[in-house]
């Protein structure tokens, strides 16, 4: 009787193993990193999904909500293309440029407050707690004198997604 009960018993847990997700695993014995890929409704959720997230993350550190804006938004995508191009996550464009250049290039008349930049293969809810984990980035995202938001991100074939965001006053 035992073991025809652990016999059962086996079969259950196999065929509820069979039904859980399956974590792809690498040589090491590891789960893989899965790759969050952009789809046209993602993009088109993301700023305001950010922008939602970042303002709730504001509102309990005693900051003043942030608005979205099209310049800083096109400072951003151009920097995380740029960025892409370079194959590195840093400040400065391939020519030279900084971040308070490609505000000037993008005509936004206020004054630059920050920057925020990533390179992973993460979705933007993942991106955001890692900048909010480092206590530099998250000194640039709560900054009280933010009043502007701005995001972009560009993602390679191969599923990697430089992150930007720009925050302005």
């Amino acid at each position: 009787m035992l073991r025809r009960d652990l016999v059962m018993l086996g079969l259950v847990s196999a065929g509820l193993a069979a039904c859980g997700p399956r974590v792809p695993v690498g040589a090491d014995g590891l789960p893989q990193a899965t790759i969050f890929r952009i789809t046209e409704d993602d993009a088109r959720a993301i700023p305001f999904r950010m922008l939602e997230s970042v303002n709730t993350l504001r509102r309990a550190a005693g900051a003043g909500p942030v608005q979205l804006d099209v310049q800083l938004n096109a400072a951003a995508a151009t920097h995380s293309r740029d960025m892409a191009v370079q194959n590195r996550p840093w400040h400065f464009g391939s020519n030279g440029s900084s971040p308070v250049d490609r505000l000037r290039q993008v005509g936004y008349p206020g004054a630059f407050v920050g920057e925020v930049i990533s390179e992973s293969f993460e979705d933007d809810a993942t991106t955001l707690r890692a900048w909010m984990a480092d206590r530099e980035t998250r000194g640039v995202i709560l900054d009280r004198t933010a009043t502007r938001l701005g995001i972009a991100w560009f993602q390679e074939q191969g599923g990697k997604i430089w992150w930007t965001m720009v925050l302005g006053r």
